[in-house]
């Protein structure tokens, strides 16, 4: 089993929700979110959502934050520390924010194939 740590950004990321880097996990491959962090890119506070979607599960999210506060000019770590997600095939995580071109991403992932 080959290892492989990566990391997938999203930039100016507004009020549609955002496949992160577009990454979906590939068949055969397990992937663990290691961490997340949306920032606030604008001079006005907003809220951010990040959800996993499973399309091996009719699609559904899983809300990982809802309309979460992000101060201007801050940040907030979704996933970090002790926390992981694991993703399986065709799984991915989206961001939204509720200001357009507001919220910048950063996942970084360890892929297992």
């Amino acid at each position: 089993m080959a290892s492989n740590f990566d990391v997938k950004t999203s930039r100016a990321v507004g009020t549609t929700a955002t496949r992160i880097g577009s990454y979906t996990v590939a068949s055969s491959t397990k992937t663990t979110v290691i961490g997340l962090t949306l920032a606030n890119v604008t001079n006005t506070a907003i809220t951010a959502t990040a959800f996993h979607s499973s399309h091996t599960n009719n699609g559904s999210n899983t809300h990982l934050v809802k309309n979460a506060p992000i101060p201007a000019g801050s940040s907030l770590v979704v996933v970090g520390g002790d926390q992981k997600v694991v993703l399986a095939n065709v799984h991915g995580v989206f961001v939204a924010s509720n200001t357009a071109s507001s919220l910048d991403a950063v996942m970084s992932i360890l892929e297992v194939t």
